[in-house]
C-alpha cells in the first residue's frame, strides 16, 4: 500500500479562506476541485436546469396528458436502494401532482432477474394499466419495452446506466447518458433523474394552469429520498448531485422526513439531527438494500412510502431482522471467497505469492443476492477487479451463474465485460453496469473461459502502478484542529464517491495495541507528541513501533463523554 498526499494549491486555499471559508474546509475543498465558494453554494436555485436534461419535457408532456386523461401508471423499479428511493419518489411525486392511478412493481432478483423484461410488461399489460414507467433501469431493456409496446403501453424510460449499443423503442427516454444528452451531471443517481422527471412535470402543468407558483406542490419534501439513494448507489457527488444531497440532508437534520427514513435511522440506533452521509452509506442504504438481496424489495418501498410511523417503524424493525441475516450469510461467503481467490495466487520471481489481474470466484454454496457485496470486500482485500458469481435461483436456470463486479480506479468493468463478450462469444448471456460496478451472467460450463479471458484483459488494461492499492490523503492535520466541534463540523459537510471524505495521513509512534472483538485492532499512539486513541476496523495484523498512517478525524463517545479518535484507513510500512 502507498499512502500519497493530493495536491493542495495554495492561491485557491487562499482565495477560499478569504471568502469566509474555514481554513480547513478551505485546504480540503481546494484539494478536490473547488476554486470559488460559489461553487459550494447548495441552494436549489444552483440545480442544473431540468431543460437541459434530454427527454425531461417530452416525459412531461406524457405524464400531463396521461394526469388529465385519468390513465393508470405503473412504475417499474430496480431492486436497490437507488430503485427503492426512485420508486418511492415517482409514485409520491405523481400522486402530488395529481396522479390518481399510481401503482409499482418490483421485479424478484432470483425469479426475475434485472431490469424491465417481457414478463415484466406482461405482468403490468394484465394489471390495466395504461402506461410503464421504469426507473432506475430500462435503458438496456429493448425487448422489455418491445413488449409493452406490443401490449398497448405506453413507456417512459427513467435511467442513468450507460446504454447499449440498441436503444429501446420507448415513447420517451431520459437518461444523461444517452447519446445527446448535454446534461452536465452524467452521474446523478436513478433518484435523481426520477426527481428531475418530476420538477419538468410539475413546470408543465403549471403552464396548463392546473395551479400557480404559489399553489403546486412542494417537491422538495422528496429530496431526502432523493440524498438517500443517491449516496447509496455510490454514484459520483458531482457539484449537483452534492446539492441534491445537502438539501436532502438539511430536511432530515430539522425532522422533515418520510416516516419511514425516520424509522431507519431509529432502527439503525443513528441520530437524524445530527445525519451524514455515513448514516446513508453505512446504516440506512444496506438495510434498505438487503430486502431486495434476501426478501422482497416491496419491503423497503412500502416503508418508503408510508405515512404511518407504526407502520414505518415495523417495516424498519423487518428490514433491520434481515440485515442481520445478510451480514450472518456475508461473513460465511466472504471466508470462502477469500479461500478461492487465495488458491489463484502465483509465485512471482522472488518467491512472493500475488493475486492474479483480476478475480473470479464461485461456489456452489454462494447466496446469489449477496455476491456484490462480498465482490467489494474481496476487491477491497486484493485491490483487484472481481467478480463474484453464484447459481442462479430462478426456475430453469439453474445452469446459470448470476455474477457481480467490482473494479479498481483505471479499469472500466462494463468495458471489459465488453471485449470479454466480443473475444469469447456466447460465454455472456447479459452484463451490464458502470466503470466500477457491474453484474453478468454466464453458463455454468463457460465460467472457466470467462475467469480467464477477465485475467487476460486486467492484466493488458492495468500496468503494474495500477495494482499497487493508493490511499490519497489530505496529508497532516495541525494539532489546532484537532477538536471535537471541528469532527462536527467536518460530518456536516457531503462527502462520498469522488469527492472523498477528508483523510490524514502522518508518521505516528504505537504506544500500545491490541485486537477487540477479535477482529479490530484498538491502539494507542502519540501524534505531534500527544497521546490519541485509535481504531482499525477489520484489521489483525500488529503494527510496527513507528509507522505511517492514513486516518479519519471520528469521535468515540463513552459513558456521555466524547473523545477524540483515528479511524485508520491504511497503513504504508
Amino acid at each position: 500500500m502507498k499512502i500519497i498526499a493530493r495536491e493542495i494549491p495554495p492561491r485557491t486555499v487562499w482565495a477560499l479562506e478569504q471568502a469566509g471559508v474555514h481554513p480547513l474546509l478551505a485546504r480540503l475543498f481546494a484539494a478536490r476541485g473547488v476554486r470559488a465558494k460559489e461553487e459550494l453554494d447548495d441552494g436549489l436555485a444552483r440545480l442544473l436546469a431540468p431543460d437541459t436534461l434530454r427527454g425531461t419535457h417530452e416525459a412531461a408532456v406524457l405524464l400531463a396528458d396521461a394526469i388529465a386523461q385519468d390513465k393508470r401508471l405503473c412504475i417499474v423499479a430496480d431492486y436497490d436502494c437507488d430503485g427503492a428511493t426512485a420508486c418511492a419518489v415517482g409514485v409520491r411525486g405523481l400522486r402530488l401532482l395529481g396522479a390518481k392511478h399510481v401503482s409499482y412493481l418490483v421485479p424478484d432478483r432470483v425469479v426475475d432477474g434485472y431490469g424491465l423484461t417481457p414478463p415484466i410488461a406482461e405482468r403490468v399489460a394484465d394489471s390495466g394499466a395504461d402506461m410503464l414507467i421504469t426507473v432506475d433501469n430500462g435503458i438496456a431493456s429493448v425487448e422489455g419495452v418491445a413488449a409493452a409496446k406490443v401490449r398497448g403501453l405506453q413507456v417512459l424510460v427513467t435511467d442513468h446506466h450507460l446504454p447499449g449499443p440498441e436503444l429501446p423503442v420507448a415513447d420517451v427516454l431520459v437518461n444523461p447518458n444517452q447519446p445527446g444528452c448535454e446534461f452536465e451531471s452524467k452521474s446523478i443517481a436513478g433518484v435523481g433523474v426520477m426527481f428531475y422527471v418530476l420538477l419538468a412535470l410539475r413546470s408543465e402543468l403549471r403552464k396548463r394552469g392546473v395551479f400557480d407558483t404559489a399553489s403546486q406542490p412542494k417537491l422538495d419534501a422528496l429530496l431526502p429520498l432523493v440524498a438517500l439513494g443517491t449516496v447509496a448507489d455510490v454514484v459520483k457527488l458531482d457539484a449537483n448531485n452534492r446539492r441534491l444531497v445537502a438539501q436532502g440532508l438539511r430536511r432530515i437534520r430539522a425532522g422533515a422526513m418520510p416516516a419511514g427514513v425516520a424509522a431507519l435511522f431509529k432502527a439503525a440506533g443513528r441520530n437524524a439531527s445530527v445525519a451524514t452521509t455515513f448514516d446513508f452509506g453505512f446504516a440506512l442504504g444496506p438495510r434498505i438494500n438487503a430486502a431486495g438481496r434476501l426478501a422482497d424489495m416491496t419491503l423497503g418501498i412500502e416503508c418508503l412510502l408510508t405515512d404511518d410511523a407504526g407502520r414505518a417503524e415495523e417495516l424498519a424493525r423487518m428490514l433491520d431482522g434481515i440485515n442481520r441475516e445478510r451480514r450472518d450469510i456475508e461473513g460465511g461467503m466472504r471466508d470462502q471467497a477469500l479461500l478461492l481467490a487465495e488458491s489463484l495466487f502465483a509465485t512471482d520471481g522472488e518467491g512472493i505469492e500475488a493475486p492474479p489481474p483480476a478475480i473470479s470466484v464461485f461456489d456452489a454454496g454462494f447466496h446469489e443476492g449477496v455476491v456484490g457485496i462480498v465482490a467489494s470486500r474481496i476487491k477491497d482485500r486484493f485491490h483487484r477487479p472481481t467478480f463474484v458469481f453464484a447459481a442462479s435461483g430462478a426456475p430453469g436456470k439453474e445452469q446459470e451463474l448470476k455474477g457481480s463486479g467490482r473494479s479498481i480506479p483505471g479499469f472500466h468493468l462494463r468495458d471489459a465485460l465488453d471485449l470479454v463478450a466480443k473475444r469469447h462469444p456466447g460465454v455472456l448471456l447479459r452484463f451490464g453496469g458502470h466503470a466500477m460496478a457491474a453484474g453478468c451472467t454466464v453458463a455454468r460450463e463457460h465460467f472457466e473461459t470467462f475467469e480467464k479471458g477477465f485475467a487476460q484483459v486486467a492484466g493488458e488494461w492495468l500496468a503494474e502502478a495500477a495494482l499497487t492499492r493508493q490511499i490519497e490523503t489530505d496529508g497532516p492535520i495541525s494539532r489546532e484542529y484537532m477538536r471535537i466541534d471541528l469532527v462536527d463540523t467536518l460530518h456536516r459537510e457531503v462527502w462520498g464517491q469522488g469527492f472523498a471524505p477528508p483523510t490524514f495521513s502522518e508518521e505516528v509512534e504505537v504506544v500500545s495495541q491490541r485486537l477487540v472483538g477479535e477482529k479490530h485492532l484498538s491502539l494507542k499512539l502519540r501524534h505531534q507528541g500527544q497521546p490519541i486513541d485509535a481504531i482499525w476496523f477489520s484489521h489483525t495484523e500488529p503494527l510496527p513501533p513507528r509507522v505511517k498512517l492514513a486516518f479519519r478525524l471520528d469521535a468515540d463517545e463513552w459513558q456521555g463523554v466524547r473523545r477524540l479518535r483515528f479511524l485508520v484507513e491504511g497503513a504504508e510500512f
